[in-house]
């Protein structure tokens, strides 16, 4: 199997519900986002895809949710946006318009230490 990984920021503010401290009042982060796929073969360009186009099919998904206050936002206005369901949601909207690869899993740093991951088996 070959993986190939792309990664991008975007900003947004949120706030935890059902929280007990700080990251319950508004605040914001730099998200930095990781998404891979995998493939048992390599197309002809030798490639698994092109980090080129992964990249802006990751930027076409982040852009709903750039410079934007996730708690207002689909699926999180009655969703927790925490750093795991967003990772699954960002692998949900991938999933949907992934072709000729497999959605390994997408990974959502909320900060340089700390991050989530989701995939499927």
């Amino acid at each position: 199997m070959y993986e190939i990984s792309v990664a991008q920021d975007f900003a947004a503010a949120h706030k935890l519900n059902d929280y007990q401290g700080q990251c319950s009042n508004v605040h914001g982060h730099t998200w930095k986002v990781e998404i891979s796929v995998t493939s048992g073969h390599l197309n002809e360009s030798s490639m698994v895809m092109d980090f080129k186009d992964l990249k802006t099919a990751l930027l076409v998904i982040l852009d709903r949710y750039d410079h934007g206050y996730l708690n207002e936002i689909s699926p999180f206005d009655t969703l927790n946006p925490t750093a795991e369901n967003i990772a699954r949601e960002i692998y949900q909207d991938f999933k949907a318009v992934c072709t000729g690869c497999k959605l390994s899993k997408v990974k959502v740093w909320e900060s340089v230490s700390s991050c989530a991951a989701y995939w499927e088996d």
